[in-house]
């Protein structure tokens, strides 16, 4: 595959590593500082840009019939667009909030134990997010994606972002600390004990696997999928 990097941070150099290793070309390098370029010289685009570039980068991609995708989060008002745009447009698109395949591993047991939990009051549940202090954006999505999956699936009925246990709304604690790739973990707490379950990445790498393998399953498709899709579950 010929690639377009839209954002070229740490994420970006990372995925261009896996790509190459992967036998696939990076033909095209977005950042900040790139003022025009011809996005139509690729095969398809992986955007890990930031929220406020991100609509325009996936829009800018479907309007010239490149299939995107997009790890990006913080601009996820803008989603329905996105998705009214693909279909118009016969496009492709892939959007997640954290294209590690053991994430959404972790995605899966989440909601399944959610499911479990839903009836035992006694317990309070939370969840825990540690980033990097260069991330811009909190919680994290892969946060909010887990609120989401806990909310789905009990009686609490919204997320809240630092603030203590309530009975319908479910506490996210958001920390950021230097060289941190990410950790999530998921506490239900009762007077007797604990049940913890816990997602630690050790380096990029993951992410950036999970996002290739992801562009390779999206190439000579049309429409909106998920990782669900990807992974088969």
């Amino acid at each position: 595959m010929n690639i377009v990097l839209l954002g070229y941070g740490k994420m970006g150099k990372a995925i261009e590593k896996i790509a190459l290793n992967r036998g696939h070309e990076i033909v095209l390098k977005v950042d900040t500082n790139t003022t025009s370029y011809d996005i139509s010289i690729g095969d398809i685009a992986i955007d890990f840009s930031t929220p406020t570039a991100a609509y325009k980068n996936i829009s800018n991609c479907i309007n010239n019939n490149i299939p995107v995708i997009s790890g990006t989060t913080g601009w996820h008002k803008d989603y329905d667009k996105v998705v009214e745009l693909c279909k118009e447009k016969k496009g492709a698109f892939i959007s997640a909030t954290n294209f590690s395949l053991g994430v959404n591993i972790f995605f899966e047991l989440n909601e399944k134990l959610a499911k479990m939990m839903a009836n035992l009051t006694a317990y309070n549940c939370a969840i825990e997010e540690i980033h990097h202090t260069e991330k811009l954006d909190a919680p994290s999505g892969t946060a909010i994606t887990l609120a989401e999956g806990i909310i789905k699936n009990t009686n609490k009925k919204e997320w809240k972002l630092n603030v203590t246990n309530s009975d319908d709304s479910l506490p996210i604690v958001s920390k950021r600390i230097p060289n941190v790739s990410g950790t999530h973990s998921i506490e239900y707490t009762s007077p007797i004990d604990t049940l913890e379950i816990k997602h630690t990445a050790h380096n990029r790498e993951g992410f950036a696997l999970g996002a290739v393998i992801a562009a390779e399953w999206l190439l000579n498709k049309n429409g909106v999928y998920t990782m669900k899709d990807v992974l088969g579950i």
